[in-house]
């Protein structure tokens, strides 16, 4: 199956720290974008971060200088690094992809979206 798997949520205190991993299953990301996206209760899902396959970053305004994205194409895997976070950062984190699939009987590219990690800060 492929699949993103999304995990690093959790419970933090306002101005503490977390890391989100995004890692990919049945197929490789190495060459296509990846983003961060957020979702609060009774609002929309809103994109937070996103890295090319070049390393060109992308920041909503609302976490700029706080929030860092990176990838590590040997791991398959892009990170979320959140600081300084803030009561209003309360959200699931999903990741979305294009995966190339490479697991037998799977062919193409398939837009994938992880099953979203839980992020609370508490003030």
């Amino acid at each position: 199956q492929v699949q993103l798997v999304e995990s690093g949520g959790g419970l933090v205190q306002a101005g503490g720290s977390l890391r989100l991993s995004c890692a990919a299953s049945g197929g490789i990301f190495t060459d296509n974008a990846v983003g961060w996206y957020r979702q609060a209760p009774g609002k929309q899902r809103e994109l937070v971060a996103s890295i090319t396959s070049g390393g060109v970053t992308n920041y909503a305004d609302s976490v700029k200088g706080r929030f860092a994205i990176s990838r590590d194409n040997a791991k398959n895997t892009v990170y979320l690094q959140m600081n300084s976070l803030k009561p209003e950062d309360t959200a699931v984190y999903y990741c979305n992809a294009d995966v190339i699939a490479t697991i037998p009987n799977t062919v193409g590219v398939l837009n994938r979206w992880g099953q979203g990690t839980p992020v609370t800060v508490s003030s």
